[in-house]
């Protein structure tokens, strides 16, 4: 018998965890060489995260999950695509190079608490909305590795933001 696959959730809570730590491995980075590696993987894990997330599960969400829990994923999903792109855009030696990965960490941190919050969390409520989680994890798997050998041959995508209006300043 095939080992059974990561369903939807547990894949997404793996990138999760996964980006948590390359966070942390940036905070404890010596050199700029170093920090630019990591942001760059940090970048494009989370490229392909709010992709397949925006794609597949939260189009495999609406109407089953709260929400107003899903429009804030998405206009948090916009932020970071925003700090995604400028990071990309810079480098270690720019004044606020750290500083954007700081702000980025943190917003990742509060999305990730707001999908894995334990009764209330979009996880949990899609979990108990009776979604096929196995389906969705293999269509989410597909995609990733699809997304994952684009971007590291093309580069990163240009922000595509669902929720932003261009703003007059």
């Amino acid at each position: 018998m095939a080992d059974k696959q990561p369903d939807a959730i547990a894949l997404l809570k793996a990138d999760h965890r996964a980006v948590e730590q390359l966070f942390e491995d940036f905070e404890k980075a010596k050199g700029e060489g170093k920090k630019q590696s990591i942001a760059e993987r940090i970048c494009l894990e989370l490229t392909v995260h709010t992709k397949i997330e925006e794609e597949i599960f939260y189009p495999a969400c609406e109407g089953k999950v709260d929400d107003d829990l899903l429009k804030e994923a998405f206009v948090e999903h916009d932020g970071a695509k925003v700090l995604i792109a400028e990071i990309e855009a810079g480098g270690p030696d720019d004044d606020f190079y750290d500083a954007k990965v700081q702000v980025l960490s943190e917003q990742i941190e509060h999305h990730v608490k707001e999908e894995e919050q334990r009764l209330e969390g979009m996880f949990s409520q899609a979990r108990r909305a009776g979604l096929d989680m196995d389906a969705l994890g293999d269509e989410l798997r597909a995609r990733k590795e699809e997304l994952v050998a684009t971007y590291k041959k093309g580069g990163l995508p240009r922000p595509e933001t669902a929720t932003f209006v261009e703003a007059e300043v």
